[in-house]
């Protein structure tokens, strides 16, 4: 995979949006990278050990990403793809401290956008 240098976060008026790509049934509940769709797009990588069965794995994905971001778990909800490998996180708050805090968790967690991030 080519480099590109992008996070998968972007401001929106009422908070984020993070663009994710969900692995359920996975053998432990973990972010473990951003990598680039198809178009190149950024996508955080995130798997959860619930299976995908009435709401299961996107409600472990909430609780694991409110938990990893520290932020309530009532301010994480999914936009897009309830039902798809890759949805659309949104999160409620204050877009502009909301953003830098993610930015900064993501270079703790796995360096600095723009880097090989890999497969």
């Amino acid at each position: 995979m080519g480099s590109f240098d992008a996070w998968p976060f972007r401001a929106l008026d009422d908070g984020v949006a993070v663009s994710v790509r969900l692995t359920p049934k996975a053998s432990r509940d973990r972010v473990t990278g951003v990598a680039a769709e198809a178009d190149g797009s950024p996508v955080l990588k995130a798997g959860v050990t619930a299976v995908p069965e009435a709401g299961r794995a996107n409600a472990a994905l909430i609780a694991m990403l409110a938990k990893e971001w520290r932020v309530p778990k009532r301010s994480v909800t999914i936009i897009t793809g309830t039902t798809d490998r890759r949805k659309t996180i949104h999160v409620s708050g204050d877009p502009g401290s909301l953003l830098a805090s993610l930015k900064a968790w993501a270079e703790r967690a796995f360096g600095e956008a723009g880097t090989d991030w890999g497969e």
